[in-house]
This record gives C-alpha cells, structure tokens and sequence, in this order.
C-alpha cells in the first residue's frame, strides 16, 4: 500500500483486537466519536447475534495522536473484547490447555483448511482469528480514514441492496439520502427492508442463515485516482481486492458491473456532453466512476455479494477430524444474516483504499500540504477541457 499501510492482530476471543496504521498526515484533527459511531453500526443490524448484546465494541487510541491531532507516527488502535472475561482459560496465551477442542470443521468455513494448511488439532487455532470480529479492527482504521477524507471533502457511505433474494427498487430510493438514514437494515426501500425482515425470520426459524449484497458509494472524489500505467496501480482493482478480503464476500462489481456482458455498447458506455462553461458532462454513471483504472469525477459505485454465514443452528453434515467420522458440523454463536454489518465493513475497505489513493496522488508529510496540493489540482483539471 505505498507509504500508508495498516495491520490487524487479536482473535474473536481474545484479550482485545489491535490495529497499527501508518502513513497518516500530521494535522489530521480525529474525533473518537466518530471511530465509535462506526464501530457501533457494525454491531447493529436486524439478523445479529447474542455477541452483539455482550460487546459494546469502544476504541481507545494508545499512539499517534496527540490533544485529538495525528502527528504523523504510527497510530495504534485497541478495542477491547468483553467476552474475554468468559475465555480467560480456553483462549490463555500461556498455561494448561482447556476447554474442548473444536473438531466438527463446519462446510464454508476457514476450519478444515486452516487445520491442515497450519498443522492444528484444534479448529478454534483457526476460527478465532477467521472470524468476522477481526473486521471490528479494520472498520476502526476505515473510520481513521474516513475523516482523513471527510477534511478533503470525500465521503464514504453504503447501503443493503439485496437480501435473500429480495431486491431493492431503486425507484424508491433518493440517492442522495444514502448515508442519513437509520434503517436496522442499512436498506433505503422501506417496501423491500420490510420482506427482507421476513425473509429472515424465515431463516432463523429453520435454524438458517441469509447472505445478500451491499453497495458502497463514494462521494466526492477527485478525477484521476489510480492510474493505467500498471495494472497494480488501477483504482477498480485495489477496490475489488479490498472488498473481496473481508470475510463471506464472493463477488464484486463496480457499477454496471456483470450487466455489462449482456448489453451492446450503446447501452453501457456512458456518454459525454459539455455544458455552458465548456465542461465535460455525463447523463449516466455505469462505469460507477471509474474508467481505465482512474477516478472519472462521477460517484463512485462498488457492490459486493456476501455469502451465507457458515454456522447454522440447523448444521451441515460435515466430518470430525478426531474420529474421523461423518458428522454434523459444529455451531458457534452467530448470526442470521450480518449483510448489514457487512456493509459498514465495505465503507471500511473502501476508505482504506480511497486514502492509499489520496496519499499516493498528494502525499505530503503535513494535512494543510495535502490540502493545498488537492486545491491546485481541482482547479486545473476543471479548466482543463
């Protein structure tokens, strides 16, 4: 990630999840309430899990920032797990092995892989550190990121489009309002979050779990992020890479996305029009933003499919790698459908990737040389024509 990187540590159990980032501007003011408004609607959603009702996950900022100010060194983030209480000897870093080993790997999972790839007897050395918790660490360092953005004008939503099946109408829905709302869902067709809501107590009464998909949306961002000139240096690349790292994600378009394989040119390739000033306009935004692995000016748009949650109440034949049996798999607390959840996580990658972007175009040692350098360049490629 150039100069600007970041790395997790900590397991779902755990003392405490942590987070380093690195390559942050010094100047940057940081409000921790917005680090913890983000960190809270990860853990809501209608579909969520009894973890969510005993972590109320906080994070406390140990280095980098000093009287709510960065100061350009590495910044350490921590949120402390409260279920650690109820693991201290089951996940003890030191002392006798304790608990019961976990051995019914379970069909979707990381278990029966991460057992054999690590050479483990036990499946919770691997789901401890697989599971979606870690993704509480990396939407603290997205909301890090999201102000550095917010001070260069960009903003970073999202929003629930699919659940189940059960699609959004996007003639119901005003755009502009993404990112306002409080829907448990994060949904913004109140028609479509209402059956979703159905479709997943359908799912928790047969003991099943839902997947669906999201969309991140980037507001704001200037023209020409990314770059053709390599392909690890495209902007679309490094923002489905992103969203494909988070945990039960299968798929990623950005905006028409696979549509554009089943319609002629005519029909996808947004077209260009100038206005009174002799700027350069377009009617329509299915690149979502992105064309030749740049930034166009347009909104950005990224949606991404996330699978099924792997545990279910009702479990999967599965295998027990002790007896070496046929089995059902095992059950962990979890959730229904965490879709929601899943899309506070995407703004999260997506802030990620839009800094690295940013920094990578005006990085500078100081936030007001940042500043000045993005002035400059808005004005000449507005003029630019």
């Amino acid at each position: 990630m150039g100069n600007f990187r970041f790395l997790t540590a900590g397991e779902s159990h755990g003392q405490c999840l942590t987070a380093i980032v690195e390559g942050l501007p010094a100047g940057l003011k940081i409000d921790i309430n917005e680090i913890n408004r983000d960190l809270a609607r990860r853990q809501q959603g209608y579909g969520r899990g009894g973890r969510m009702k005993i972590e109320t996950d906080k994070a406390d900022i140990i280095s980098g920032v000093r009287f709510a100010e960065t100061m350009g060194d590495p910044i350490t983030l921590r949120i402390v797990n409260r279920d650690w209480q109820n693991w201290t000897e089951r996940m003890s870093v030191f002392g006798e092995e304790a608990g019961e080993k976990v051995t019914a790997v379970r069909p979707g999972h990381a278990d029966l892989t991460g057992i054999l790839k690590y050479d483990r007897n036990d499946a919770r050395d691997i789901l401890e550190r697989a599971s979606a918790r870690e993704t509480a660490a990396r939407v603290a360092v997205g909301a890090l990121c999201k102000e550095f953005l917010a001070a260069c004008g960009i903003q970073v939503v999202s929003q629930v489009v699919r659940i189940g099946g059960i699609s959004v109408n996007e003639a119901n829905i005003d755009r502009s309002m993404i990112g306002k709302g409080d829907s448990e869902l994060n949904c913004y067709d109140s028609v479509a979050e209402e059956l979703m809501k159905k479709k997943i107590q359908e799912a928790m009464a047969n003991g099943d779990t839902l997947g669906g998909v999201f969309e991140v949306i980037v507001r704001g961002a200037p023209l020409g992020l990314g770059s053709h000139i390599q392909w690890d240096k495209r902007l679309d690349g490094k923002l489905a890479w992103a969203l494909m790292a988070i945990q039960a994600i299968k798929g990623v378009e950005i905006g028409a996305g696979f549509k554009c394989g089943d319609l002629p040119g005519s029909q996808i390739h947004d077209e260009m029009f100038l206005d009174s000033e002799s700027r350069v306009y377009r009617k329509t935004n299915r690149a979502g933003g992105l064309e030749g692995g740049m930034t166009n000016g347009e909104e950005i748009s990224v949606k991404a499919c996330m699978k099924p949650i792997p545990t279910l109440m009702q479990p999967l034949n599965s295998v027990d790698i002790k007896s070496k049996s046929e089995v059902s798999a095992c059950k962990e607390r979890s959730d229904v459908c965490a879709v929601s959840a899943a899309s506070v996580v995407g703004e999260a990658m997506t802030a990620i990737i839009m800094t690295e972007a940013m920094l990578d175009k005006f990085g500078c040692d100081a936030m007001v040389d940042i500043l000045e350098g993005l002035e400059r360049y808005r004005q000449r490629v507005q003029g630019g024509l």
